[in-house]
């Protein structure tokens, strides 16, 4: 058994604070050879052939040139807490009444989806990350984040480290893994084992900035793959030119008008005719069938993304920054929706409506009594 040394009887009187100053320090030494090992915290290390991100003990600063896992004193803000908590809560909620499943989806178990239909989820095995893309919800900004976490994408052989110099054509190529492209076991198992999340918006917001983006704006692609289509079918144009650069030269645009006409002209049901630019986010991410870790939302993204960054120990690599802030408010969606007609209004939130409901977007019922007039 450990002792203390004897002391001299006229140290009599300092005897007990000696103990007690020997004994603190011999605990503050414990303590510190303690926190050293907890400090080091555990990250994830690349997993290339397994299903579970894989753990190491140090960090690797002479692989990746970079400090990975950052600790935080501070506790996350009761508030952004209680709202993923709330967000989560909305979406199990409604998914367990099998109201939504039953009504819209073709899949009642995750077991039923076909691998093609798990294409919007994008995979960084490098820190055991799952996110499944939205169109027009920032996804080319998180896809890029994407790209320096998972490393995919090299130029001269160094992994790009900032997300705002990957090149934009770059963005969207094939350097990114999608989870339908391992084996179903494999896809199940890093479903369990990883941090899944997702970001979506308001559906018609999420109209508005597609038809800008892909119809109103020149856009060849989607010119010749829909746009001549809508002019033919809704504009009353029976030859449209062949070139976008020619069209809109000419003032041969596909309206907003006729792009809610088109999407309303969609066969019911078969969600798989709809562009990815506005299919629902139900059937591009299946949140009543994957259970996803955190949801955030373009409305507050620059908070939700600081607070995901922080949960998936990484931000101390990457930071968000949403190039293009998103600028469409209430008014703006008055201004486009204000000369379509009512009927129109109430079959399109039909079309979407399960996407407003479990993303707490049930509110619009300031276009059913939308008049010219009452937007100054």
């Amino acid at each position: 058994m450990f002792r203390f040394p004897h002391l001299p009887d006229e140290m009599g009187k300092f005897k007990y604070t000696y103990y007690f100053v020997l004994t603190l320090s011999f605990i503050s030494v414990l303590f510190y050879m303690n926190r050293q090992t907890e400090d080091e915290r555990y990250i994830y290390a690349k997993p290339q052939d397994s299903s579970k991100p894989e753990m190491k003990s140090r960090l690797d600063t002479e692989e990746n040139g970079r400090c990975e896992g950052k600790s935080h004193t501070n506790p996350m803000p009761p508030k952004l807490t209680l709202r993923q908590y709330a967000r989560k809560k909305l979406v199990y909620d409604l998914c367990s009444t099998k109201t939504i499943l039953d009504t819209r989806s073709k899949w009642q178990t995750f077991d039923q989806i076909p691998k093609r239909e798990l294409h919007n989820l994008l995979v960084d095995d490098r820190h055991g990350i799952i996110y499944c893309y939205v169109p027009k919800v920032a996804c080319t900004a998180w896809k890029r984040i994407m790209i320096v976490l998972s490393e995919s994408l090299k130029v001269h052989g160094v992994p790009y480290r900032v997300p705002a110099d990957v090149p934009i054509e770059d963005v969207h190529g094939s350097s990114l893994q999608h989870l339908n492209e391992y084996p179903k076991v494999v896809i199940k198992q890093k479903l369990e084992t990883y941090k899944k999340f997702i970001f979506v918006r308001d559906p018609f917001v999420r109209l508005i900035s597609a038809y800008r983006d892909k119809l109103e704006s020149p856009n060849q692609i989607y010119y010749e793959r829909i746009g001549m289509d809508i002019l033919r079918t809704f504009g009353n144009v029976s030859n449209p030119p062949a070139s976008v650069e020619k069209a809109h030269a000419d003032g041969i645009v596909p309206s907003f008008y006729n792009f809610i006409q088109y999407i309303l002209s969609l066969p019911a049901g078969n969600d798989t005719v709809f562009d990815e630019h506005w299919r629902q986010t139900i059937n591009l991410c299946h949140p009543c069938l994957i259970n996803y870790d955190f949801i955030g939302k373009m409305e507050t993204i620059e908070e939700d993304a600081a607070q995901l960054l922080r949960i998936l120990h990484v931000d101390n690599i990457v930071d968000f920054k949403p190039w293009v802030k998103s600028q469409t408010d209430l008014r703006e969606i008055m201004t486009w929706f204000a000369n379509i007609p009512l009927e129109w209004r109430r079959k399109l939130y039909k079309v979407y409506e399960e996407d407003f409901r479990l993303f707490g977007y049930e509110n619009h019922e300031h276009l059913d009594n939308l008049h010219l007039e009452n937007i100054t």
